[in-house]
């Protein structure tokens, strides 16, 4: 017999905990019988659920069906949404988003673990990763650490290269992979350091700082100088790459005196070192094939120059060989050059005689010219001069004094020949002559009687 223990409010939301009699055998259990069961007791006691976390690890699969995890600060479920169910959403989650989920717990026999199959989703805010990461980037693209003007260009030829990763991540290998097949006669330099964890920050600013010892400076001693940096890891969720999200980092990656490349995750995901560093690359590979230009391209370079080189020696050749037989013409024969120089003393002499009744045309018109100007000149003047002359001989002519005599007025002269043109000047018994229009008449003053 079972002796059965209940809670207060036995029914759908209450659990049945039965206990065996104490010498009786336990029941041994098949796998998947168990977890059916316990998929049932779950459903009993708490489906359906209603779930508020944030979003880790999202990824749809080509099916429809969407996969991730909810979380917060003390654990993680796993959750699986349908494409029935997904296309239903109104929007795109993503990692970080903190939403509410509604659904049923069951149990993923398979693998015996606990899953919830969401049926509905509604976003509730954002996770407190991204809020620090959004807070963070807001911060240093003020300070102008995101500032495309400070971004250097990548070396066409590196000298060295240097590699900030784990020993242990996949995207060493990729990156060591990529750059054995492009370009393996640069050398590398590893600076291991983890990329996940607490340590991760530390140790990445550590590495870095040891190879800009070798970017710095460069001697006889040093075997390697570097002239570009990789910071490479492979892909993760959002809080796998937060050590790369960290301010020292950041700030250490502005520090560098070469070029750094970062290549964190995937295409999608992005990092604080992704807007520091100089270029961002989607993938560790591609960071790897930025900073390595093939060594077939420069091969193929090197003979284009080589071939252009050579066609340009062949130019210059053939130039020099004809300049070499027309010099050897002109030795050959010189009557030849003899009579190309009269040729051309004949054609300069002809430009000469021409150059010269041209001058002497443009002098002689000239003087045409200037002689028709004179001309007209001198004859306004006699012409002016004329004119006032016959001006002058009219006021003459009016001044006439025999004009005046005509008129029945005589010129009084006293003997001394000065005229009298006053009846002082007459004394008594003096003589006068008065000249008038027709002759001149003596006469004696008698009497004098002033007016």
């Amino acid at each position: 017999m079972l002796a059965a223990k209940s809670g207060a409010n036995p029914g759908r939301g209450a659990m049945t905990e039965s206990y065996p009699p104490v010498n009786a055998v336990p029941r041994i259990w098949q796998v998947g019988a168990l977890c059916r069961a316990i998929a049932d007791a779950m459903d009993a006691r708490f489906n359906p659920v209603s779930v508020a976390g944030e979003i880790s690890g999202f990824t749809r699969a080509a099916s429809g069906h969407c996969y991730f995890s909810l979380k917060d600060e003390s654990g993680q479920i796993r959750c699986a949404m349908f494409r029935r169910a997904a296309g239903l959403l109104d929007f795109g989650p993503r990692d970080g988003d903190r939403v509410e989920v509604r659904g049923r717990l069951g149990v993923y026999e398979p693998r015996g673990e606990l899953q919830l199959v969401v049926e509905s989703m509604r976003p509730a805010g954002q996770g407190t990763l991204f809020e620090q990461f959004f807070k963070l980037k807001a911060k240093l693209e003020q300070e102008g650490l995101f500032d495309s003007s400070r971004k250097r260009p990548l070396p066409a030829m590196p000298r060295g290269i240097g590699l900030v990763t784990s020993l242990g991540a996949a995207a060493l290998h990729d990156v060591v992979t990529a750059l054995q097949r492009r370009v393996p006669h640069i050398p590398v330099v590893l600076a291991a350091a983890s990329v996940q964890g607490e340590s991760a920050p530390r140790e990445l600013v550590q590495a870095l700082s040891n190879l800009y010892t070798l970017a710095e400076g460069f001697d006889s001693a040093q075997p390697v100088h570097v002239d570009v940096i990789v910071l490479v890891r492979g892909g993760g969720a959002l809080e796998d790459l937060w050590a790369f999200n960290d301010e020292a980092l950041a700030r250490m990656i502005l520090r560098s005196p070469v070029p750094v490349v970062s290549g964190v995750g995937h295409e999608t995901d992005f990092t604080i070192a992704d807007f520091v560093a100089d270029m961002r690359a989607p993938t560790p590979t591609a960071a790897a094939e930025m900073v390595s230009e093939p060594m077939a391209v420069w091969l193929a370079v090197v003979a284009a120059m080589e071939e252009r080189m050579a066609d340009a020696a062949m130019r210059v050749m053939e130039k020099q060989g004809q300049r070499i037989d027309q010099a050897a013409a002109r030795l050959g024969r010189p009557s030849a050059l003899a009579h190309r120089q009269r040729l051309v003393l004949s054609a300069m002499r002809q430009r000469l005689e021409h150059a010269a009744r041209m001058a002497l045309q443009v002098l002689h018109s000239d003087v045409e010219h200037r002689n028709q100007i004179w001309l007209d000149r001198l004859h306004r003047v006699v012409q002016g001069q004329q004119e006032r002359c016959q001006r002058a001989g009219l006021r003459l002519g009016l001044l006439d004094p025999s004009l005046v005599l005509r008129r029945g007025y005589a010129w009084l002269t006293l003997e001394s020949g000065h005229t009298l043109s006053s009846v002082a000047q007459a004394k008594f018994g003096e003589h006068v002559r008065a000249t008038l229009t027709d002759g001149a008449v003596d006469l004696t003053v008698t009497s004098q009687a002033a007016k």
